[in-house]
């Protein structure tokens, strides 16, 4: 069974059992403390959390050639073993449209799009969010103190 077709069963028997689905991107590339809390943050936004993991192409248009330092695939394994975790998936390789982004929304209709205060932006997700009747919430204020791309410069 193909990914696509688990992760639309997944989410099906989500809305079935009237659960609140939680929705959360990102690169999460070097597993730090600040990404714990933000997940626990976010499941504590509604029932059932599911994580887009960006592919390795999209994050080197991110953050950079050197980046990522682990693969999308190692990525989606560590984020998926949190005990937060519900559901952990490769987001598709051109998320970065706002078509891409709006098909995955319909297909896993969130109630709630998790972000953190440095999230950016913010007004996009949001429009995106009301059309497929879910919101954008802030559940976590960034740390300037600790990120993946200050880790690496230790």
């Amino acid at each position: 069974m193909k990914f696509m077709e688990k992760l639309t069963i997944f989410v099906k028997r989500a809305w079935q059992q009237k659960k609140k689905i939680v929705l959360v991107t990102g690169v999460f590339d070097l597993l730090h403390q600040e990404h714990i809390i933000f997940l626990v943050k976010a499941k504590e936004a509604g029932d059932v959390l599911v994580v887009g993991i960006e592919t390795d192409k999209r994050v080197k248009k991110l953050k950079g050639i050197d980046r990522p330092i682990n693969d999308q695939f190692k990525r989606q394994q560590q984020v998926g073993d949190l005990p937060v975790v519900d559901l952990a998936f490769i987001l598709p390789e051109g998320f970065s449209s706002k078509q891409e982004q709006l098909n995955l929304l319909k297909l896993i209709k969130p109630q709630i799009l998790a972000v953190s205060s440095h999230t950016l932006h913010l007004k996009q997700k949001r429009l995106l969010m009301r059309q497929v009747g879910g919101k954008v919430k802030v559940v976590y204020q960034h740390n300037p103190n600790i990120s993946t791309t200050l880790m690496l410069r230790w």
